[in-house]
């Protein structure tokens, strides 16, 4: 069999990708405890975990050597996120990373000093710019500078103070932006180039935050497991019951399946992009939904503590509705893939 061909059926992590998922884990689990995720909302966004994740090189890995970075793939930014997500860290990992590497491929390298350490925070707008509409950015309460399409252009739009946060059940730096308002617009990219780096963009943000919820619902699945084994009901552990053991190990398949159309849709992006685009989609909308019921079952088996918003639950919960928006609507992507099926039928 082509080596090729075998690497996209096998999800073994190679030794420095193992290497690199242990030291990111290792780093959240540290440095982003739950008590610092609830002192950091309304906003979601704590500065000094940002300082510390860019020292890491979390902001830089992801960028070609040409541009200052490490020139991590797909499939390394993917492990990185799953661990932002087992911790739902409050930084703007995955906008930032994202839109670096788009202004990466266009060649701008205006912005990008700042990208790499960090002082300049960088957001993807989610649909092309129409006039007199603004739109919800995700990170926009905190970003320097927004990517958008505005017609055949794609254009980077700068401010010097980001607006106004826009409180949301994920607890995520979300802002209206106004593009019509912005003066300080720089175009990149044009034609058929800043469509295909836009669209890339968006592709890679729905395989991170499908990596970033796989890592959200398995830490609410631990959650649930430890408090399982632990809660006793006529004498027995509650994990013994199979009206609790079997939605733990539903959810716990739901969590490994995810994970690998994650991975795999981050090795196509990387070496067969043009191949199976769909994969992106799938990924994110399969993660959005494990996650919703993932956390659901967390929540609901923990009884009278698991609703609570005290219990730490109820953080992944709610993040699991709010941050499976972020990368776009999961129905109107499933819409999207049944029409790519449809159309690649033979």
């Amino acid at each position: 069999m082509d080596l090729l061909e075998l690497r996209r059926q096998d999800y073994t992590l190679e030794e420095d990708q193992q290497l690199l998922l242990t030291a990111f884990g290792e780093f959240f689990r540290e440095q982003c405890p739950t008590s610092l995720v609830r002192a950091s909302e309304p906003l979601g966004f704590n500065q000094d975990l940002w300082n510390r994740l860019v020292e890491m090189g979390g902001t830089s890995m992801g960028l070609p050597e040409s541009a200052g970075g490490d020139g991590a793939g797909m499939v390394e930014l993917e492990l990185v996120a799953e661990e932002f997500g087992r911790s739902i860290a409050p930084v703007p990992y995955i906008e930032h990373t994202v839109t670096s590497r788009a202004l990466a491929t266009a060649g701008t390298s205006s912005v990008l000093e700042g990208a790499l350490d960090g002082s300049h925070i960088l957001a993807l707008a989610s649909f092309p710019v129409r006039a007199g509409s603004p739109q919800l950015v995700p990170a926009g309460a905190i970003a320097n500078s927004v990517l958008a399409l505005v017609g055949d252009d794609l254009v980077l739009f700068t401010v010097d103070n980001p607006p106004a946060h826009v409180v949301n059940q994920g607890s995520t730096p979300l802002s209206w932006w106004d593009f019509d308002a912005i003066t300080d617009q720089v175009v990149i990219a044009s034609g058929s180039q800043a469509k295909a780096i836009y669209a890339r963009a968006h592709d890679e943000r729905m395989v991170l935050m499908a990596a970033a919820l796989v890592g959200m619902t398995e830490s609410a699945l631990a959650i649930l497991v430890e408090f399982s084994k632990t809660r006793e009901t006529m004498g027995v552990p509650i994990a013994t019951l199979q009206g609790v053991a079997f939605p733990m190990t539903d959810v716990a398949i739901g969590i490994a399946g995810a994970r690998n159309i994650a991975r795999k849709a981050a090795w196509y992006l990387d070496h067969a992009p043009d191949e199976r685009p769909e994969l992106a989609a799938i990924a994110m909308v399969y993660a959005s939904q494990t996650a919703t019921h993932g956390t659901q079952v967390s929540a609901h088996l923990q009884g009278g503590l698991g609703f609570t918003i005290e219990a730490d639950a109820s953080l992944y919960f709610l993040r699991s509705k709010g941050w499976g928006s972020l990368a776009g609507d999961p129905q109107a992507k499933l819409l999207a893939i049944g029409d790519h099926v449809l159309n690649t039928v033979k």
